[in-house]
């Protein structure tokens, strides 16, 4: 997809899941690489992808991005994953997921990218406000089942 000095952006596939399991691992995120294996397969035949940076080795950033319809005009997307190994920020990876995410989201026919950052997460604040996001309204989320 996007390419920069050696580093990739591409589609994630179920076959990158064990380099994709180490990025999350790194940044405290425990999945079994079986099951992300399934799950990056899955994003692919759906409306949504996963996107990551590669370099030589394992993934370096991973983005993943889902659209949907409302009732505006066009389809909106989110990014509900946007992440760069703790060795690796500061290099711009972000900056070029962001990119090859709002040109999928574009492929896709939507006019509007979101994102969600936590009011306590500065850092992914402050990248959200260089990277052109605005504020808009408030996310807030539930489970669909109890809890047992």
């Amino acid at each position: 997809m996007a390419s920069r000095y050696g580093l990739e952006i591409r589609a994630a596939t179920g076959a990158d899941a064990g380099g994709v399991a180490a990025l999350l691992h790194a940044s405290g995120i425990s999945l079994a690489a079986g099951d992300l294996a399934d799950r990056l397969d899955a994003l692919r035949s759906g409306t949504g992808t996963a996107l990551i940076a590669v370099e030589w080795g394992p993934p370096s950033g991973l983005v993943i991005l889902h659209w949907y319809r409302s009732l505006a005009a066009q389809p909106v997307a989110q990014i509900t994953t946007l992440l760069v190994g703790p060795d690796e920020r500061r290099r711009g990876i972000g900056r070029l997921l962001l990119k090859a995410a709002s040109q999928a989201a574009r492929s896709a026919g939507c006019a509007t990218l979101e994102l969600g950052a936590a009011p306590d997460h500065d850092s992914m604040r402050a990248f959200c406000a260089s990277t052109g996001f605005e504020p808009s309204g408030s996310l807030l989320v539930r489970p669909l089942r109890k809890r047992h």
